[in-house]
């Protein structure tokens, strides 16, 4: 890539955070104001980067426009303005009491928790709260390793912002993976474990081993597929070539396939920058090598993504690469939506074209969804029926899995960018799932669930 700076890349992990980045050797390329910025907005959102992302995927003569620095960089846009402005006011007097409260108000206003995660998703045992996991679908359990609660670098879309702003009550974690073993004794309908975040590639192999080696026990013969969800790919793909412990990380892979189970890492790729460089793909190949599978997956985000060959050469390059093009999500609703979402019609036309320029085997992507309270709720096209303009829905998921792949209609909406923004087609009150939802809403997670289709 063009690296203007002409400053060479660090062969070790680098971190920058908001108190440190002034000493970035890049810092000085950034205009005054977009520096206060980062300043008044990481005060709500976490700010982190390394020196990788600086040096390899920045292309510091297109800024701010540049797509890895609106991926990195926070933006006084994605404040409220008014929120800004008091933030900004707030920092300058140093009223540290009055900014703490006022920051804590911002944030309860992004819809931190959004889909039930906090209030449907949270599973129990014997009455009790299993910490660090989220249970929504029946066959998928979520784990939160406590000691994979952050990034190498943090996008500044990710829907898990609540997990690194240091308040305590927003978080998901757990110590260790006793909770999760005992609760997955009791579920043998999960057939999946995903090992999400943060990102559990951020901890040393031989603390990713304390989480995995307790899932490959007889017992848990049930649990077929290990995921885990992982920006490190992208961000820092030195963690699979040559970080100190990378081949024992591959050696880890290796046992986990050869003790019979899948084993997908689930690659948060944004944008083809993040595949170009050498060392990027050569993760990927040392990955693939071990017996593990990639899978790519991304929302679909305004001044990053919105252009259909960014997601023609992300596909095809992957595929290339051996990583399976999985899904296009919609962004999520919570944090800085309003800077990232695109009307759902546009995200459509993006998916669509892109994948209409693709070869068969770039098309197991999925899209655009969206992961709402009913399900990942996929956008399957905008037809006319009986005279109706429409948007063709189903759920590719579904908290009731009697549901899944059932098409559904809503009424179209050119400006609707969520789910919870539309309402039902052909005159009808409720959407398919909307009459069960009551049922739903009192089910506990810690009971069986209801696997009618499943």
């Amino acid at each position: 890539m063009d690296n203007s700076s002409g400053i060479s890349n660090s062969p070790k992990y680098k971190p920058y955070n908001r108190s440190s980045i002034h000493r970035a050797p890049q810092w000085e390329l950034i205009p005054a104001d977009l520096r206060e910025a980062v300043d008044v907005v990481s005060h709500v959102l976490p700010f982190r980067t390394n020196q990788y992302v600086l040096d390899e995927l920045i292309n510091w003569d297109n800024i701010p426009d540049d797509p890895i620095f609106r991926l990195n960089f926070p933006h006084e846009s994605m404040l409220d303005p008014d929120d800004y402005t008091t933030l900004r006011g707030l920092l300058r007097s140093d009223d540290k009491q009055q900014l703490a409260k006022q920051i804590h108000v911002v944030r309860s206003r992004m819809n931190p928790h959004p889909a039930g995660q906090q209030s449907h998703n949270v599973p129990k045992l014997d009455g009790e709260t299993v910490p660090g996991i989220q249970h929504k679908y029946a066959e998928t359990v979520l784990f939160f390793p406590s000691a994979g609660q952050t990034c190498h670098a943090y996008c500044t879309f990710c829907f898990r912002w609540p997990q690194f702003v240091g308040e305590e009550d927003l978080k998901f974690a757990a110590r260790d993976a006793e909770g999760l073993v005992a609760y997955l004794k009791r579920h043998p309908e999960v057939t999946d474990v995903l090992i999400t975040g943060g990102d559990p590639m951020i901890m040393r192999t031989a603390t990713l081993e304390r989480y995995l080696e307790p899932l490959l026990v007889p017992e848990l013969a049930h649990v077929q597929n290990i995921r885990i969800g992982t920006k490190a790919v992208g961000y820092w793909p030195q963690r699979f070539v040559s970080d100190p412990d990378a081949d024992d990380l591959l050696r880890l892979f290796e046992r986990v396939v050869g003790s019979g189970k899948h084993l997908a890492l689930m690659g948060h790729y944004n944008h083809p920058a993040e595949l170009r460089p050498a060392i990027a793909q050569d993760a990927l190949r040392r990955i693939s090598a071990t017996g593990a599978v990639v899978r790519m997956q991304s929302p679909v985000l305004r001044h990053i993504n919105d252009d259909p060959a960014d997601w023609h050469e992300l596909w095809t390059q992957g595929v290339k690469l051996g990583a399976i093009p999985y899904y296009m999500f919609v962004e999520r609703d919570t944090g800085a939506r309003s800077y990232f979402e695109l009307p759902l019609v546009e995200a459509y036309d993006i998916f669509r074209t892109a994948y209409s320029g693709v070869s068969g085997l770039s098309r197991t992507v999925r899209g655009p969804s969206m992961s709402a309270f009913p399900g990942k709720v996929l956008i399957d096209g905008v037809p006319t029926i009986r005279g109706e303009k429409v948007f063709a829905l189903q759920l590719l998921q579904a908290r009731r899995g009697g549901l899944v792949r059932q098409p559904f209609y809503a009424k179209f909406d050119p400006e609707a960018t969520w789910f919870d923004q539309l309402v039902p087609a052909f005159g009808e009150s409720k959407f398919l799932f909307e009459e069960e939802s009551s049922a739903v809403a009192d089910s506990v997670l810690g009971k069986p669930l209801d696997l009618v289709g499943v």
